[in-house]
């Protein structure tokens, strides 16, 4: 349990093979020959429709920050290896808002992730699922993992830094993390396949993964929307630059 926490990946940036698995059984072969050529050209044609998209995206929608003398909810962005995730104390989630929650009745905290579906729940590594989550868009999904205790002591080996957030920002957030499930008419969303780590379920997720909408983008779009003025960032250095110069450094990562 230790060895798959300290290594479990809590987002899915999938062109980098960071995390612990499963197993760690050999990754898949790449296809050889023209079939694959012409494979590669129709992923960077996808790429250059990304790029036009990803230009016109609509914005989140965000709530303004905390004013002086508001209550303020902590929430916690955890960064491994390529990786981030986002920690809320589940008695802060307001009832109702985030069905899935309930799943967790025992934890103290539940994080988030969110990454390619094949990629991220694949048993090991699989180098050409990498390929294809990051050459084209893909099927995302949601990993959220109930814990009890401190979050930097659960994480110890991972940075950990406190956001402060109003009660409106939390709701801001949670409110982005339940739409961001595959609801398709459903009111709760039923978990899909084994866990990584710890108590985990993987959940459908509504939106596509591709190369400019990493884990990253994801919880940096998250945050915003709790009304944290925080930037899209593709990779977790980036992301977790911007949340230590707006929150409290609860443990640095080793070497860092």
């Amino acid at each position: 349990m230790k060895q798959l926490i300290q290594g479990s990946a809590l987002g899915c940036d999938p062109g980098l093979e960071t995390h612990a698995r499963r197993d760690s059984g050999p990754g898949a072969k790449l296809p050889a020959g023209r079939p694959f050529a012409r494979t590669v050209l129709r992923q960077f044609l996808w790429l250059a429709v990304i790029l036009v998209v990803h230009g016109c995206a609509t914005p989140v929608v965000v709530v303004p920050p905390p004013s002086a003398g508001e209550p303020i909810v902590p929430v916690y962005l955890v960064g491994q290896g390529w990786h981030t995730g986002i920690v809320i104390r589940r008695a802060d989630i307001p009832q109702g808002s985030w069905p899935e929650a309930g799943d967790f009745p025992q934890a103290e905290y539940v994080v988030v992730g969110w990454g390619d579906r094949d990629y991220y729940q694949a048993p090991g590594p699989a180098g050409w699922l990498a390929v294809k989550a990051a050459l084209a868009p893909t099927p995302s999904v949601l990993h959220v993992v109930g814990f009890r205790g401190p979050v930097a002591e659960y994480f110890r080996v991972n940075e950990v830094v406190e956001l402060a957030v109003s009660p409106r920002g939390l709701q801001g957030l949670v409110q982005y993390i339940h739409d961001a499930h595959a609801r398709e008419g459903t009111q709760v969303v039923a978990p899909l396949g084994p866990e990584l780590y710890g108590d985990g379920r993987f959940y459908p997720g509504r939106e596509k993964f591709h190369l400019f909408r990493t884990c990253n983008v994801w919880a940096a779009r998250a945050l915003r929307a709790a009304g944290l003025p925080v930037r899209d960032a593709i990779r977790r250095k980036g992301l977790m630059a911007q949340a230590r110069r707006l929150g409290r450094l609860l443990q640095a990562a080793p070497g860092d």
